[in-house]
């Protein structure tokens, strides 16, 4: 697949997610929180080499209850075209994963039908859409028939590696990205079949400039629509070319939450649709050993730490802080003792940070020191400890339980033991300790850091 040459994007510096207030102790505007949705995502797609297997559950919701509901365990079952099956296992997917298992059935049935999709990152629900782009597309007409929304520069690009990837043998289809900074003449039509891009260059192509007749358009397929709603406009800019598409365009979209926001979007963008759903898993913590630890101040929780730390420099820890200002000091603080350690911070590019974590995930570092910005759908098999530097907490300083749960979940994976260790240096974080307690009815029991045997017992 070719694509309409790219001038290098010279936009504002934080399209990468990059860009973060130099206060850490300043709210975040809706902009940041915006960034850093889409930088994760952006990096959940750098780090992932192959599909997470996910054991949620999937609920499927059907615009027509009579007509029978079928999921494949192949994708021979697909009758896909024989060249996109074959750029389906060129990039070594041999069976479909769940969410494709029953998506893929609905996209690419006869009559199209649309969908409203829940996924996380890493469940191959990109592959899914695009194939059921590529399925849908004449080669023969050389015009946009597919049109997919992402939410920013750098995750369209991302989709598009994966559409370039799949249409390896199908070399007379086409790609053109409709992003800020790809100039064509005016009066130009454009004759790619597939068009990717972010909302506002789109709807400027199909209404002002004119280089796509929306009228033609077979698949419209919004994705990250969670990430794409915290953006100011891009909500707007999204139902008003949905607004000029035929009525027998398929729809589809994808979210990995379903916020009631994201839900009131999907259902103006979709209608009667197919819905599916992941069900919430239970995450347990009975794998995990969870203890805390008393001090009276910063620096005796570094001493805390380190004592920890001595006993069980076998394991790979995480570390989490609660500012990039505490982050930052107790990476400098723990390299002066000698300790190899990882640094992951908001202000960091997401490449950088994705090469990071692939460092700590071959155990080039024992410790990773986070924010909790920077640790969302990290999975590293190796991680036994996880340490709370910083107890979690909303912005209102109430307990934040989810990320808590979030935290130490990072540990005990996979069926493993795992142990998760608190730092309380006041009233106030004891007090923040007791409520997490409560919330989960589990005791929380106190570790002595200058007893050394317990701690080994515990890891070993």
């Amino acid at each position: 697949l070719s694509s309409l040459h790219l001038k290098e994007e010279k936009t504002k510096p934080d399209a990468n997610g990059a860009v973060v207030k130099p206060d850490d102790n300043v709210e975040k505007t809706e902009d940041e929180e915006k960034e850093d949705r889409a930088a994760q995502s952006l990096l959940n797609k750098l780090i992932r080499s192959n599909l997470v297997d996910t054991t949620n559950q999937v609920e499927v919701l059907q615009r027509d209850p009579t007509s029978p509901l079928y999921s494949v365990k192949s994708f021979e079952e697909l009758r896909l075209k024989p060249q996109l099956l074959q750029g389906v296992y060129a990039m070594g997917f041999n069976r479909p994963s769940k969410i494709q298992e029953n998506a893929l059935p609905m996209m690419l049935a006869e009559p199209p039908q649309n969908l409203i999709a829940q996924s996380q990152s890493g469940t191959g629900k990109t592959a899914a859409f695009v194939l059921a782009m590529l399925s849908r597309v004449e080669p023969g007409n050389k015009y946009p028939q597919c049109l997919c929304l992402s939410p920013t520069y750098e995750l369209a690009l991302q989709t598009g590696k994966v559409i370039e990837q799949m249409g390896k043998f199908y070399p007379e289809l086409k790609l053109a990205y409709a992003v800020r900074g790809n100039k064509l003449e005016r009066g130009q039509k454009i004759s790619e079949q597939i068009v990717i891009g972010t909302p506002g260059t789109v709807l400027d192509w199909c209404s002002k400039l004119k280089f796509i007749d929306p009228k033609k358009i077979k698949v419209f397929v919004l994705d990250e629509a969670d990430v794409m709603i915290a953006t100011q406009g891009h909500q707007d800019q999204s139902i008003r070319i949905q607004r000029m598409l035929p009525r027998d365009c398929q729809m589809l979209l994808f979210s990995a939450t379903f916020e009631d926001s994201v839900w009131k979007f999907a259902q103006k963008v979709v209608p009667d649709p197919n819905i599916i759903k992941l069900k919430r898993e239970e995450e347990t913590l009975d794998t995990i050993k969870q203890y805390y630890v008393l001090c009276n101040n910063r620096d005796e929780k570094f001493q805390a730490l380190c004592n920890i730390y001595g006993a069980i420099t076998i394991a790979q820890a995480m570390i989490f802080c609660h500012t990039r200002k505490t982050a930052g000091w107790l990476a400098a603080e723990l390299s002066k003792e000698g300790h190899q350690v990882a640094l992951l911070s908001g202000e960091m590019m997401v490449e950088q940070r994705a090469a990071v974590i692939e460092r700590f995930r071959e155990g080039k570092e024992k410790v990773l020191v986070t924010t909790n910005v920077c640790a969302r759908g990290i999975d590293v098999e190796q991680v036994s400890v996880v340490i709370n530097f910083d107890l979690p907490v909303d912005k209102d300083g109430n307990p934040d339980n989810e990320t808590y749960l979030h935290r130490i979940g990072r540990t005990g994976r996979f069926g493993k033991r795992g142990l998760a260790v608190n730092m309380v240096d006041s009233k106030h974080s004891m007090n923040i300790l007791n409520r997490i307690q409560e919330h989960f009815n589990k005791k929380i029991n106190r570790l002595d850091t200058d007893d050394l045997d317990e701690i080994e017992k515990i890891t070993n």
